[in-house]
């Protein structure tokens, strides 16, 4: 038999690997990652996430070897090069993963134009298309289609990694990954990255880490300060574990902590059913009145965006979450909420602003997700709280006991109590170093509701 391409996306890993599992069952396989700047055109991956891929390929890559494989690395447009090493190789059939992002499935149509390609699910709990009421529509506002979800859960037991993957008599030529540049060097940004692990096995010992804690999960899970949330976001964005693998590793767990977190799972999946049904979800407006809100656009706009994504707003909560994400390339899921809800209601900037941002800093930066949960804050979603409903980071900070969070990202103000801390928002503290607020609470919430009695009126 002549090899077949395994065409590696978001699904780096080798257990419950159904594409990996089918290639292997037809013969000699060759496992190709291309990267493809051109694809995607705007949406090329961002800085932060090609710092993980390039230790999440050279991980995968060591995990192949141990198989009796490796990786092949090409750079450009994905469907020349799957036919350029399929000609190479004698190959016809292209195995892969199923994925909804708009750029991918062109290219899947560019790929099946020209080659044999037989797609598998796999990176999610099931096939969003296949949830649906019973006159077989589609969903659109999450609590239903939860439900619907869970009716089909558990999902199937994941598939255990091959011990051998058999190879091509002949390897085609590979990209060398170091000279990719995906890490940063002048200057290294990165160095606070350190924590993370990526790969399957660091996705695998988050997973083990979590879960003595996941009773918890549902109590503690808002307070930035405490260590309640899993973090396997940027391990199930790049596909080192399947959300199944997941869903099982909590067994029969009925806690509330359990119940939260396969919640979780289940928005996540309810990102990727909203973008299978609007693929432009990314670029517009769930609700089109939006299309004529009244969003700042001028020189002051810009310098404020700025301060924002510098962590210089002058509130506590919102520059240490900021600072945080520059830091660490990840933000704590609550203070991602009160950061999105400060650019668009506080701020008036377009939420589309903010989520480019996201794009580009986030380890985790996926579409469906950032896209759903960007419009949800700002209310222009489909599945969306209204606009005036506008988070105060003065309650924020307090209800969910931010001190210490806050002090350890934003060092000017180190030395505040939790109260003072709490006080500062939307307040001049006149600490050296540390900015006067960008705008006064009340003035930003008056100002953010006239646009909106606007766009009603």
């Amino acid at each position: 038999m002549p090899p077949a391409i395994l065409w590696l996306r978001q699904d780096l890993r080798t257990t419950d690997h159904p594409a990996l599992l089918a290639a292997i069952a037809e013969g000699p396989v060759i496992p190709l990652y291309i990267l493809d700047d051109e694809s995607p055109e705007t949406r090329a991956i961002g800085g932060a996430q090609r710092w993980w891929l390039h230790h999440s390929l050279a991980a995968l890559d060591a995990s192949l070897r141990k198989r009796g494989s490796r990786l092949v690395l090409r750079r450009g447009a994905v469907a020349e090069i799957v036919e350029s090493v399929a000609a190479e190789a004698g190959s016809t059939r292209v195995h892969a993963t199923r994925c909804y992002e708009p750029w991918w499935r062109h290219c899947e149509e560019a790929i099946d134009a020209r080659l044999e390609l037989r797609l598998h699910d796999g990176n999610y709990l099931a096939p969003p298309e296949s949830i649906t009421n019973a006159q077989g529509a589609r969903y659109r506002v999450f609590t239903p289609w939860y439900r619907a979800l869970l009716e089909r859960m558990p999902p199937a037991l994941p598939h255990a990694a091959p011990d051998h993957i058999p190879p091509p008599r002949a390897w085609p030529a590979s990209d060398n990954l170091a000279d990719w540049g995906l890490t940063p060097t002048s200057p290294d940004w990165s160095s606070g990255f350190g924590e993370w692990h990526p790969g399957e096995k660091g996705a695998w010992r988050a997973l083990r880490d979590w879960l003595p804690v996941a009773g918890d999960y549902k109590a503690r899970r808002d307070y930035p300060s405490l260590t309640a949330t899993s973090r396997l976001s940027p391990h199930l964005h790049f596909g080192e574990i399947s959300p199944r693998s997941i869903w099982h590793a909590l067994g029969e767990r009925d806690d509330a902590g359990a119940e939260t977190y396969r919640s979780e799972l289940g928005w996540r999946e309810h990102g990727i059913n909203l973008l299978d049904q609007m693929p432009d979800y990314g670029d517009r407006n769930g609700r089109p009145t939006f299309d004529e809100f009244g969003w700042r656009s001028s020189p002051e706009a810009d310098r404020d965006f700025t301060a924002w994504t510098r962590g210089r707003t002058g509130y506590p909560i919102v520059d240490a979450g900021m600072r945080e994400l520059w830091n660490r390339g990840w933000m704590h899921n609550r203070v991602r909420m009160v950061t999105a809800s400060f650019l668009v209601k506080h701020l008036l900037i377009d939420w589309r602003r903010g989520e480019r941002w996201f794009w580009d800093t986030l380890l985790d930066a996926d579409l469906a997700s950032n896209a759903m949960n960007w419009q949800y804050v700002a209310g222009t979603g489909v599945d969306a709280p209204v606009f005036s409903r506008i988070m105060s980071p003065l309650l924020q900070s307090e209800r969910f006991a931010m001190g210490d969070y806050v002090r350890t990202y934003v060092p000017e103000l180190a030395h505040l109590s939790d109260a003072e801390i709490v006080a500062a928002h939307g307040q001049d503290v006149r600490v050296p170093e540390y900015p006067p607020p960008l705008v006064g609470h009340e003035a930003a919430r008056a100002r953010a509701l006239a646009a909106w009695e606007a766009l009603r009126g």
